[in-house]
This record gives structure tokens, C-alpha cells and sequence, in this order.
């Protein structure tokens, strides 16, 4: 049985690996994000209104995260979330757990680049949402997102084609 998680901050290339990584190895793949996205607009906020609504709101985070443990279960999968490889850690399900980090720069020209934006603006909210998360995993799970121990393997995406970071994760992961 395959688990694979994909960690990492906004803009980090989780996605884009995830989806290269899936046509490779033909595993299923999962994104959380686009989870947490739908919930947000259900409930018509931004993604930076939603994360403050969730600081004081801790069933969304422990639906979502229950639902992560699910999938993780039953394995065969990649599972790409900003805390999956804690998920996998804290439930001692064997993965193989990956994070990605980028310089803040890069990080926010990814994402004006996918949706677009004024680059002070964005890079404003990404340091609101990832403020947001540090304080609800630490509040409700008592983690440390900043502790990457956990991790078999560490990636600085900043100058590496998706390509080249797939190719890094399938030998590594051998």
C-alpha cells in the first residue's frame, strides 16, 4: 500500500506536484485544498475570512482532518494537505511524507500567476492565512507547523521545475 502526503504553504507547488505525481505513479489524488476552498464559499467568505471563522470554529477543522484520516486509512493514495503528514505522524500510518517550501517571493508570484492579483496584496494575505493555520494547529492539535522533523523528505521548490521535484520524490521515495 501507497501514501504519499504533500505539505507545504501557499504557493509551495503542492498542487503541481501532486497532479505530475499521480500521472506517474497512477495513484489517486486528493487535494484539500479545493475541500477547504468549496467550504468558504458555502459559507460566502474569502479564504482569509473562513480561516479567521475556523480560529473560533474547530468542528471544520476536525471534519476535514477526520476526512484526511479516512482516506489515509485506506491508503493508495496522495494525499496533498497543508497538515496530511501530521495526520499520517500523529495516527502512526506509514507514509511517505513530503514537504515543499518556496521563498515568500516566489511563493506569491505562483499564485498571482494561477489566479491573478496585485503582489502586495497577495502576499498580505498569504501572511494572514498562514498566520491563521499556525494558530489553529497549534490551538486545537498542539502542532508546530514549522517543525518539518516529521517529514521524510524536505523540498525548496523555489528554483526546481515540478519535473525535476517529481523525479526528487520518486527517487527518494524508492
Amino acid at each position: 500500500m501507497t501514501i504519499i502526503t504533500i505539505s507545504g504553504l501557499p504557493g509551495s507547488g503542492k498542487s503541481t506536484v501532486a497532479q505530475l505525481l499521480e500521472k506517474k505513479l497512477g495513484l489517486k489524488y486528493v487535494y484539500f485544498g479545493n475541500i477547504f476552498r468549496e467550504m468558504a464559499k458555502k459559507n460566502n467568505m474569502n479564504l482569509i475570512e473562513f480561516g479567521k471563522h475556523c480560529e473560533k470554529n474547530e468542528d471544520v477543522d476536525r471534519e476535514l482532518d477526520g476526512y484526511q484520516l479516512k482516506i489515509l486509512k485506506k491508503g493508495n493514495v496522495i494525499l496533498d494537505g497543508r497538515i496530511s503528514g501530521w495526520i499520517a505522524f500523529r495516527n502512526n500510518i506509514s507514509a511517505f511524507k513530503i514537504f515543499l517550501e518556496a521563498d515568500l517571493d516566489t511563493r506569491v508570484n505562483r499564485i498571482i500567476n494561477r489566479e491573478k492579483g496585485d503582489f502586495k496584496i497577495r502576499k498580505n494575505e498569504i501572511l494572514k492565512r498562514e498566520k491563521s493555520e499556525a494558530i489553529r494547529y497549534r490551538n486545537y492539535y498542539d502542532i508546530d507547523i514549522n517543525d518539518l522533523s516529521i517529514y521524510d523528505l524536505v523540498i525548496d521548490t523555489s528554483d526546481k521545475s515540478p519535473e525535476k521535484i517529481v523525479n526528487i520524490i520518486v527517487e527518494k521515495s524508492r
